[in-house]
């Protein structure tokens, strides 16, 4: 049998075996449960002006708060951890080994609860803050090595060129290093962006006031009331259609950036 015939086979049977499987979920799944329960038009219709307005809108702000004081914080760090100077990059070290060996739950949790009560202190903007605090905590150690990654890639050549032109050592870091390497770290930062809108549904832990609700709280609060799994499905729903654009844009710069080599 010649090598195409048997890929082809092989892939035929492969078509199969996914339609079998498909169908056998499909003829096997009792929906006149499911339907009712996931899928209620009357409750998705009914939640669905206060997700899209107070949930989703949550979720979207404090995505962008914690990804910008993540992006400074990160590259303070990031910037430390190249510094010649011993204490800074020993400071910087430690911090991002620190915030990326902890979950994110842990911190949120410490910031939300055991801070206040350990320093009789509370964060600005309650539980929301608190919860964000730890979030931009968290993100900057993962963005710091991303920036890092990103400026030491930029060619060395490009620094001696910008010194030999008379650039002092920050200015030719503003001007032509990070320039450079915030273009080739596009994609990873695009991608921490990502995981950062669905790390939002984590702020559940430090309890959430009713204005203050993302998407995930939101839709937990509406499955209690409403003893049905479809504000679950629409917020679901509502995480997609603000994730997949932003995939699909990260998988574009990553085909860009290949070309471009």
């Amino acid at each position: 049998m010649k090598r195409s015939t048997r890929r082809r086979l092989i892939q035929g049977v492969l078509y199969a075996v996914f339609a079998a499987v498909v169908l056998f979920i499909i003829l096997s799944a009792d929906w006149a449960t499911i339907q009712p329960y996931f899928f209620n038009v009357d409750i998705a219709a009914d939640v669905f002006p206060e997700i899209l307005t107070i949930a989703a809108k949550n979720t979207v702000i404090y995505t962008a708060i914690a990804f910008v004081g993540g992006l400074l914080l990160g590259l303070l760090l990031a910037l430390m951890k190249l510094s010649p100077v011993l204490p800074y990059r020993w400071l910087a070290t430690g911090y991002i080994e620190l915030f990326r060996g902890l979950p994110a739950l842990l911190v949120i949790f410490g910031f939300a609860y055991a801070i206040p009560i350990a320093f009789q202190w509370r964060p600005p903007g309650g539980n929301a803050g608190a919860g964000l605090i730890a979030l931009i905590i968290v993100s900057a150690a993962y963005i710091a090595e991303t920036i890092r990654a990103g400026i030491e890639a930029v060619p060395k050549g490009q620094v001696e060129a910008a010194r030999s032109l008379g650039m002092n050592s920050a200015w030719t870091m503003l001007t032509v290093v990070l320039p450079q390497a915030f273009r080739i770290i596009t994609p990873p930062l695009t991608n921490e962006l990502v995981i950062l809108i669905k790390d939002t549904s984590l702020l559940f832990i430090a309890g959430m006031a009713i204005g203050d609700r993302e998407l995930t709280t939101f839709a937990r609060d509406a499955l209690t009331n409403q003893a049905n799994a479809t504000p679950l499905v629409v917020a679901a729903l509502l995480y997609l259609v603000i994730t997949l654009p932003l995939t699909q844009l990260v998988a574009k710069l990553e085909r860009h950036n290949k070309r471009g080599r």
